[in-house]
């Protein structure tokens, strides 16, 4: 039997700063994630939660600061044991099945095709397996686009407002997915504007607020008796920006 791999949690990011032209779009943010966790980030659009994400997923490089993943022994590397789920999903002109056997073989990841019946029967999409995945509803992409990333078996999964778009039954469906995945061991970092959501899937809340990270508490503690007046502004409904 071979062992798992080495953990590559937890995730470190410290000082970390983003710029676009001289507008500073993130401001020496710091903020570490332990293995098996739900994490919320919230804040107002604008904030700076999809590009943390995206920084932290590799997508984009940081002005300053850093991203690390720690391995047994000191070894920083991610080893891309970590997947992402975006606000849309971008799907092939393939089928169902099809996408995730792309997505697995891409990153040179072997029996492609056992990971792929795996994940759909998991994610309940065996019936649309040879469905084009673009003619899927929203909450079916939405449930195809998390079946692709789990099939890489994900330390860390970074989730972009996975429900944003979806209808109030989508959306149970797509948390009972969340909670399912958290349930394995799989840390999450999602960004959401659903309050509720936060409340349900995560235990710790990352409030942003104009590219800085203002508080950074358990979740019934951040609700209950947010610590700025932002975060007070934000939860009462009275904070754009």
């Amino acid at each position: 039997m071979s062992l798992p791999p080495p953990s590559i949690l937890p995730l470190a990011v410290d000082h970390l700063s983003y710029q676009a032209g001289k507008r500073l779009l993130l401001h020496d943010i710091s903020f570490t994630i332990g293995p098996a966790s739900v994490v919320a980030l919230i804040g107002p659009n604008g904030s700076g939660k999809s590009l943390t994400l995206r920084l932290c997923h590799g997508l984009l490089r940081p002005a300053g600061g850093s991203i690390r993943w720690q391995q047994p022994g000191g070894v920083l590397s991610g080893h891309k044991r970590h997947g992402m789920v975006f606000q849309r999903p971008v799907m092939l002109r393939r089928s169902a099945r099809a996408n995730i056997v792309h997505a697995v073989t891409a990153m040179g990841v072997p029996e492609a095709g056992t990971r792929a019946e795996e994940a759909l029967h998991r994610f309940g999409l065996a019936a649309l397996a040879d469905r084009p995945a673009r003619l899927m509803s929203g909450g079916e992409q939405q449930r195809l686009a998390i079946a692709r990333a789990w099939a890489l078996r994900p330390q860390c999964l970074f989730m972009d407002e996975p429900t944003a778009h979806l209808d109030p039954g989508a959306t149970r469906q797509i948390e009972e997915i969340i909670a399912g995945i958290a349930a394995e061991g799989v840390t999450i970092l999602i960004s959401t504007h659903d309050f509720g959501q936060a409340r349900r899937l995560s235990q710790r809340v990352l409030f942003l607020h104009q590219g800085r990270l203002l508080e950074d508490r358990p979740t019934p503690e951040f609700f209950a008796a947010p610590q700025t007046t932002e975060a007070r502004a934000f939860i009462a409904g009275d904070l754009i920006w």
